[in-house]
């Protein structure tokens, strides 16, 4: 009886999927700050740009390299680092300024 040292493998055709981790920290970029991926715009000054009023559309428009996707997870990092942020958040615990539209926050 013969026993083979090799195993036949079965390789997926499909492409693996990317993780994009959009909120990044480097201590060599933005002085350290938290940014978003494929920006030079921090997490702080997003949230001091939503706070004066800028809603997704607009920071989009004014900045074409931001997606939504980046947009919301900023919004979800400020929110888990709450004691970082916290001159952003009203008493009830909401971030300050126009959030995204269900719509926006669908494709996030």
């Amino acid at each position: 009886m013969s026993v083979s040292a090799t195993a036949s493998l079965k390789l997926s055709t499909r492409e693996p999927e990317m993780t994009i981790k959009w909120v990044k920290s480097d201590p060599l970029v933005m002085n350290g700050e938290p940014f978003v991926y494929g920006t030079r715009l921090t997490v702080r000054r997003l949230l001091e740009l939503r706070a004066s009023g800028y809603d997704a559309q607009r920071l989009m428009g004014e900045m074409p390299e931001l997606r939504v996707v980046g947009i919301a997870r900023a919004y979800e990092f400020a929110a888990a680092n709450r004691e970082h942020y916290a001159e952003f958040f009203d008493t009830n615990g909401q971030l300050q300024g126009p959030g995204l539209t269900p719509a926006e926050a669908a494709l996030a």
